[in-house]
């Protein structure tokens, strides 16, 4: 790995499977960072069934973002994800 930032796409949802555990503090801080700058109001971040360890990095980490208004496991995923509605910016 030669540490180089990976650019993503800003969309509705982001899988986070293909990042390292150790990653996905920051990855979803960024990422949410830059949905709401990009005028998106929720988003889906797909973390995984397993034992809930990612989901609660995750979930921890949207806890502490300042864009964050509310968050909640999507119950009708079968992919293990939690729901985010964020606050934009009124000219967004």
């Amino acid at each position: 790995m030669t540490g180089k930032p990976v650019r993503i796409p800003i969309e509705s949802e982001i899988d986070l499977h293909a990042f390292a555990p150790g990653d996905i503090r920051s990855v979803v801080e960024e990422y949410i960072t830059a949905a709401a700058a990009a005028g998106l109001r929720e988003v889906r971040l797909i973390h995984g069934r397993g034992r809930g360890v990612q989901r609660g990095m995750v979930q921890a980490a949207l806890e502490r973002h300042p864009r964050v208004v509310a968050f909640a496991d999507d119950t009708a995923s079968h992919l293990g994800a939690t729901v985010a509605m964020l606050l934009v910016d009124a000219d967004s």
